[in-house]
């Protein structure tokens, strides 16, 4: 009798546990799908022919630093334009339909967020 009961309770437990994951994994499976880039025309953005990549970022966002960092290590050239300072820059910004920072642009890539990988994969494709 007590092993058919402890029998049940590891059955449910089981069934609950694995619910619990399946739950988590479907609300982790959108950002998982998710492109690490958008590609698009961003010539209009570009001030240098030359020089194809852009950040915009702002002053106080941890991300923005961690992206100028990354960039300046790598000894990239990019155009550095601060969105809270001035109203170019913002404008600029503002015509991509993005909602957070960093934004960096590498050819035609568009990089929403610091994320080294999708960084080095643009920075490969330019340079091929």
């Amino acid at each position: 009798m007590v092993a058919k009961k402890l029998k049940v309770i590891g059955v449910y437990t089981l069934v609950l546990v694995a619910g619990l994951a399946v739950g988590l994994a479907a609300a982790k499976l959108p950002k998982l799908l998710e492109r690490p880039y958008q590609e698009g025309n961003y010539a209009n953005h570009f001030a240098n022919a030359n020089n194809k990549i852009v950040l915009y970022g702002t002053t106080t966002c941890p991300f923005c630093a961690k992206a100028r960092k990354y960039l300046s290590e790598k000894k990239v050239v990019y155009s550095d334009f601060n969105v809270d300072e001035s109203d170019t820059a913002h404008k600029q910004y503002a015509s991509l339909n993005v909602k957070s920072v960093p934004v960096i642009l590498i050819g035609d890539r568009l990089i929403t967020g610091f994320r080294p990988e999708a960084i080095d994969d643009a920075l490969k494709a330019i340079r091929q």
